[in-house]
């Protein structure tokens, strides 16, 4: 039974001893304690105690501390709307596929689990949409978030320096609505919750000629691996921005996808190799205009020689 110091907590809706509590039975691994601390607190919320969030975060710590006895069942329950990340992966950063597999009911949390298990490079997990159950030769490990009691540290990849270059005078802008909102669509928590901006261009021509197209006068630019590109548009489909909600790397693999079907215009669920010699083909550029960068930022140009066209995205965000 859980302490009175909880229980008198509870009925003073003290919500800092209680998360002390909450730490207390994760440092002395009381699962059973803090199970039932949550059930308690959800009964007060039905009181009128200003409780949900305590009763969440012992969620987020069941699903990141707890073994996949506890873990699987606080993951399978859906969405939590104020943790620090989607569920499924809080979970999938500290246990294995195999390891909490019979712990997870069938439905979309389970598949979205062994999506993030695929992310970090595990193989043998059941079928998941869309997209192959592994990682294929041709991706990168995709950046991956360390979740903590009391935060989340998903840092982006390593900016690029780019150099300055050239920018034509005029450019011939075209209709590609599809491959923009793919862009668009990797920095929608950015733009829609918090307060990010995204700018995208399509053009006849090369990555200059879209840089362009979104109004710079002057531009410094450098080419990107492959590789590099798909992690940094994996990054920002996973992250939330400064105040969205993040998430998760299984979504940002599965946008960077999206984004490599709607450039090559593949059919979708795209078939893997197909998606392989497209973004091999393709040719990947990071820009900026030479201002100093701040906060969350994806500034991509993309150009493709088979078929002249190109693309560019610019999506920023800051805390303030």
């Amino acid at each position: 039974m859980i302490s009175s110091r909880a229980v008198e907590a509870i009925e003073a809706s003290d919500t800092d001893e209680l998360v002390r509590v909450v730490d207390s039975y994760c440092a002395s691994r009381s699962w059973e304690l803090l199970v039932e601390l949550r059930h308690r607190c959800r009964e007060a919320v039905g009181r009128g105690k200003q409780l949900w969030g305590v009763e969440e975060h012992i969620r987020y710590r069941l699903a990141l501390e707890a073994p996949p006895a506890w873990a699987g069942p606080v993951v399978s329950e859906g969405r939590a709307r104020f943790t620090p990340g989607p569920l499924a992966e809080v979970a999938a950063s500290t246990k294995t596929w195999a390891e909490i597999r019979p712990h997870l009911e069938p439905g979309p949390e389970r598949e979205t689990f062994a999506a993030e298990r695929v992310v970090r490079g595990e193989a043998g997990v059941d079928p998941i949409p869309d997209l192959p159950a592994r990682l294929e030769a041709w991706e990168p490990r995709y950046p991956v978030a360390t979740y903590k009691p009391d935060k989340v540290e998903a840092p982006s990849p390593p900016l690029p320096e780019p150099q300055p270059t050239a920018l034509p005078p005029e450019v011939t802008r075209i209709s590609d609505p599809a491959s923009e909102g793919a862009l668009s669509d990797l920095v929608q928590p950015w733009v829609e919750e918090s307060n990010g901006r995204c700018d995208t261009a399509s053009v006849e021509g090369d990555a200059a000629a879209a840089i362009r197209a979104l109004g710079f006068r002057r531009a410094r630019m450098t080419p990107l691996s492959p590789q590099t590109a798909l992690a940094w548009m994996g990054w920002a489909g996973a992250s939330g921005g400064a105040h969205g909600r993040r998430r998760g790397a299984a979504a940002g693999r599965y946008g960077a996808w999206w984004v490599l079907a709607s450039l090559a215009d593949l059919d979708w669920p795209a078939r893997a190799d197909e998606v392989g010699r497209a973004v091999q083909r393709i040719r990947w550029f990071w820009f900026d205009d030479g201002s100093p960068g701040t906060g969350w930022q994806l500034r991509l140009a993309i150009e493709d020689p088979e078929t002249g066209l190109a693309w560019s995205v610019a999506a920023v965000d800051a805390a303030e």
